[in-house]
This record gives C-alpha cells, sequence and structure tokens, in this order.
C-alpha cells in the first residue's frame, strides 16, 4: 500500500483535472501579468463538502445529473465512489461504491455509461447510469521499473473509443474500444507521462500534453503522431490540461509545475501566441460567453478571463485549492472540484467540496 501511495502522491501533484465569434489579438508571445480583477460575488457561488479524494466531473446529457469520481481516502481507505448530484442544488441523488479508486472521467452521448480512471490500478471502469453498477473493466498490463501499474490518467471519448493516457516514462496513450472495454491500440513514445487529452473538431486531430514539455498531434484515424510540439523549448515544463477556442483556432494549455503559466498556442502550428503568467491547473474555454476559466491551485482562486484581451474579468475564491473544472453544456454554469491539502501521512483535514458558479448573475 505504501507503493500504492508513493504513485498517487505523484498523480494528484500532477493535479487530475480532468473547451467564439471574436477575432483573436495579435499579440506577441510574452509573459503578462494578470489585472486586477473585478470582485466575485458570493450570491453566485454554491459550495457543497462531499468526500475525500474529489477528482473529475461529468454532466448528464439532459442536465438533469452531475457524476462526481472520488479516490476517497488514502489512508487506510480501500476503494472510491462515484458521486451523483443534483446539478442545480449540489443535492446527493445517489453513489456508486467502487473496490477502486477513481480520478477521470467522461460520460458517453447518450448518457447510459460514465467511465472512470482506475489510476492507482492502472486501469478503467464503465459505470451504468441507471442503476450505478460497474458493467465492466480493463485493467492494463503494463508495470514500471517497480512493479506498479502505469498509472490512468486522463481519459477522452470520441468516434466510439477511449483514449486514456498513461502516467509513465516513457509514456503511451491506450485506445479503448468504449462498449467492450477492449484494447485496440496503443499510442507509444508519448514522452514522459500522458496528463491532458484533447480532440478538436476543428482539425480531426487528437493533441497529447505530456510531463516532457510536448504537445503531440496525433491522427485518430491511425493513431500515428504527426507532429511534436515543444513550446517552451528546452525550459522545463509539465504541460497539463487543454481547451481551444474553434473559433480563432486557439489551444490553452496549463502548466502548474514548471513554467506556471497558460499557454495559447496556434491549433495548427504550435506558434506560442501567447503566455498567461501564474499558477494554472484546469482550462476550460466558453464560446458562448467568449471567456477562458483557469483554476489556480496554489492561489485558491477560480479566474474568468477575457478571450480576446486575455484581461482578467472576475475571481472567485475557492480555497484551498481549486482543481477540475467543468462547463455546463448552455456556458452559463461552472463546477469546480476543491480539494483539501495532503498531509504527510497522505490523510486530509476535511472532505473536499464541488463549487458550482452561476456565471450569468
Amino acid at each position: 500500500m505504501k507503493m500504492k501511495t508513493s504513485a498517487l502522491a505523484l498523480l494528484a501533484a500532477m493535479a487530475l483535472a480532468g473547451c467564439s465569434a471574436h477575432n483573436t489579438t495579435s499579440a506577441q508571445p510574452g509573459v503578462d501579468a494578470p489585472k486586477p480583477p473585478v470582485a466575485a460575488s458570493a450570491v453566485n457561488v454554491q459550495k457543497r463538502d462531499l468526500a475525500s479524494g474529489l477528482y473529475e466531473m461529468a454532466l448528464s446529457p439532459q442536465g438533469d445529473a452531475l457524476y462526481v469520481s472520488s479516490a476517497e481516502g488514502f489512508k487506510d481507505v480501500q476503494g472510491g465512489v462515484v458521486y451523483k448530484l443534483d446539478p442545480a442544488t449540489l443535492k446527493p441523488l445517489g453513489a456508486t461504491h467502487t473496490d477502486l479508486k477513481n480520478f477521470g472521467m467522461v460520460i458517453s452521448p447518450d448518457g447510459k455509461t460514465v467511465y472512470v480512471t482506475n489510476s492507482l490500478d492502472g486501469g478503467v471502469s464503465a459505470i451504468d447510469t441507471s442503476n450505478g453498477k460497474v458493467l465492466s473493466r480493463t485493467l492494463f498490463p503494463e508495470r514500471n521499473e517497480k512493479g506498479l501499474p502505469y498509472g490512468a490518467r486522463e481519459i477522452l471519448l470520441h468516434n466510439g473509443s477511449l483514449y486514456i493516457g498513461a502516467v509513465a516514462d516513457p509514456a503511451l496513450v491506450w485506445v479503448v474500444d468504449a462498449k467492450t472495454l477492449k484494447v485496440k491500440a496503443r499510442i507509444k513514445n508519448a514522452g514522459k507521462w500522458v496528463t491532458g487529452l484533447h480532440f478538436s473538431e476543428q482539425t480531426q486531430r487528437l493533441y497529447v500534453a505530456n510531463g516532457g514539455g510536448e504537445i503531440l498531434v496525433v491522427n485518430p484515424r491511425n493513431n500515428r503522431i504527426e507532429q511534436r510540439w515543444k513550446p517552451l523549448g528546452e525550459k522545463p515544463a509539465l504541460l497539463l490540461n487543454i481547451a481551444e477556442d474553434s473559433e480563432t483556432g486557439r489551444l490553452f494549455v496549463t502548466d502548474n509545475s514548471k513554467a506556471k503559466t497558460t499557454l495559447v498556442l496556434d491549433i495548427h502550428s504550435g506558434k506560442v501566441l501567447k503566455q498567461i503568467d501564474g499558477d494554472a491547473l484546469a482550462v476550460k474555454f466558453n464560446p458562448k460567453r467568449h471567456e477562458i476559466y483557469i483554476s489556480q491551485r496554489e492561489s485558491g482562486k477560480v479566474l474568468s478571463l477575457d478571450a480576446t484581451s486575455y484581461a482578467v474579468k472576475q475571481s472567485w475564491d475557492l480555497p484551498p485549492h481549486p482543481n477540475s473544472l467543468l462547463l455546463s453544456a448552455d456556458g452559463q454554469t461552472l463546477y469546480v472540484t476543491v480539494k483539501q491539502a495532503f498531509n504527510k501521512d497522505h490523510s486530509t483535514n476535511g472532505p473536499d467540496s464541488v463549487a458550482r458558479i452561476s456565471l450569468n448573475q
């Protein structure tokens, strides 16, 4: 258990997170400090303490259920839970107790299946949303030099396939059939630690972030890596999460570990268009409001930025550590998981929380 807990500490440190009709500015690459934000109103934020080990979220296509993955505690606690909440009130509606811990999450287009990554055991599970039962599971056979499973971190669903990033060195991306959970292919030579995944409808390419400061451009039709970008050159970088403004062809990529920045990249060339200074974990782009949202784990804040000027429009204090972000389909609600700090023994001083931000108030 000690070795598995150490593996989890690495995953947690890299922070699971688990995207307009305006023209982009002609700003040159550089580092800009955020401008003072407008104070956030407390009336547009709801927050509910829920459980230990909260990570990613998913909304049902019908908008009537919010699912939250939980690894639960990491000290003397086995298994995890997938919580079902009312998206409007955050009131618990149900829970699936699992024998493995849950991290990354995605939901099927019909809302019938939730998929969760079981990072410590190197696997993925499918859960029936109608009754909360675990339908099936796949545990990947790969092991590192210590004999531990490769950590299954981010998960993305595209065209009937699940793409699951492995935290390993060298890393890979598992391509899994969403119906059978059988491995269809492996995208190898993915660098050190696959941390972020994004599919672009505009370019029909998969973008893969890794801990070596790279963005890999993958053709999902043949699972081949077509380009490798290193936007910060030889500067240390641990790229994490990715969002896209498809109208202007910009990718937003965060780094909370090394560079402490949000990179704005040209989606076709990987050219750096802008660097937004400050610690940055999860990132979402909202085409309905032309805004960018960034969670700042260290600062304990969630920021709303104007997507043209990159000026901070609003800031929400959500201490101690805002983590994953999820945007509603209508672009008017932002959900945040808020984590507690880990003690030396991997315990925490209280439960993690889920926050609901009404963006139109």
